[in-house]
């Protein structure tokens, strides 16, 4: 699950995870797709950039 807020800013960022997980498996470059959602700023970039799904691997363990 990505944080709903960037943890630095406090802008909201869950909300373009879809779109942005969406687009860049379809082969859009990752730093392009960022620019078109409006996440300018490097501290809500590094919120998407960096996490990874843990949800569906750590789901049989509960």
């Amino acid at each position: 699950m990505i944080p709903v807020r960037c943890f630095t800013c406090g802008k909201v960022v869950s909300n373009y995870w879809e779109e942005y997980k969406r687009r860049v498996q379809e082969g859009e470059n990752a730093g392009t797709v960022l620019d078109d959602l409006g996440i300018t700023r490097y501290c809500c970039r590094r919120m998407i950039l960096s996490h990874v799904e843990l949800v569906d691997t750590l789901a049989p363990y509960q």
